[in-house]
């Protein structure tokens, strides 16, 4: 398995002391999700990321809630406020943007899955059909690859708004800690998905080898290989060799793992719209 990047390091010691320690419950419970998060181990599978996605879900829902008490709503309102309030709006739309390249990344990986397994089962077309699909699947990954690294471009310049502010109001600055976790973890998933970040181009040969000769790939190399990465190399091998009856066990084997994996990471969807709702909260909070 890739080990993924985990680097939610939030500090909480350079906190403001504009506004009073967050006394209300909600506040809490946002501390105690953000701790959680600090806290979790490096995640090096989907269902690890699967994790991560399920705590910031909880995050965000108690950031729903915060965006709906009265102190909540006059601390956005200030205009001392107004500057960090349009920063956190720039950066909801680059982790929206993140959030949809990652649901769209899954899904299209889904439905291309589906169709492959589709062709292997009822053997539609024959070997012809199955290494047409195969090279559409492949052409599909390069330009989903492509659009990952924009936007993970685009996170890093909103990473480098969330320096910690003396001068930030504690409400500010806690809803600047949400937005740094928001952009860890999809650094975290859009680079899992894409594996470049985790496998360089060498490597990727390697596991190309590994399926004709599996003695010679080192171990530390098959478990630097992810269930994306394990499946763009079974499929590039038979566009290379197009030989599928030798390798259709190990496709089928990879499509299978690579389905289970994208199934752990389904709560995205949930996490999406929680993100919209709090965007919306805020315009709300602005325009009234």
């Amino acid at each position: 398995m890739a080990t993924v990047p985990s680097k939610i390091q939030l500090s909480t010691d350079s906190r403001s002391n504009s506004l009073p320690s967050r006394p209300h419950p909600i506040m809490s419970q946002v501390d105690e999700h953000l701790s959680r998060l600090t806290t979790s181990e490096s995640a090096s599978a989907s269902s690890a990321i699967s994790k991560q996605l399920g705590g910031l879900q909880d995050l965000h829902e108690c950031i729903g809630k915060l965006l709906q008490l009265p102190l909540t709503q006059q601390a956005l309102a200030q205009e001392q406020s107004e500057k960090w309030v349009e920063e956190m709006l720039d950066g909801s739309l680059r982790i929206l943007d993140a959030c949809s390249t990652a649901r769209d990344s899954l899904l299209h990986t889904k439905e291309c899955l589906r169709e492959l397994q589709s062709i292997m089962r009822r053997k539609r077309g024959g070997e012809a059909a199955f290494l047409n699909e195969v090279r559409k699947y492949l052409a599909s990954r390069k330009v989903m690859k492509k659009a990952i690294q924009k936007v993970l471009k685009n996170l890093k310049g909103a990473e480098k708004k969330y320096n910690n502010d003396d001068q930030t109001l504690a409400m500010i600055s806690m809803f600047r800690e949400v937005q740094g976790a928001d952009i860890t973890l999809f650094e975290s998933l859009l680079s899992f998905i894409s594996t470049e970040k985790v496998q360089s181009k060498a490597s990727k040969w390697s596991l190309v080898s590994k399926l004709v000769h599996q003695k010679r790939v080192a171990c530390e190399q098959e478990a630097d290989a992810n269930e994306f990465a394990k499946v763009d190399a079974a499929l590039q091998f038979l566009n290379c060799h197009k030989d599928c009856n030798s390798q259709i066990e190990n496709v089928q084997k990879e499509l299978k793992n690579l389905d289970s994996c994208i199934q752990d990471l389904e709560g995205l969807e949930c996490l999406f719209r929680c993100l919209i709702k709090a965007r919306v909260s805020i315009l709300n909070i602005l325009n009234h």
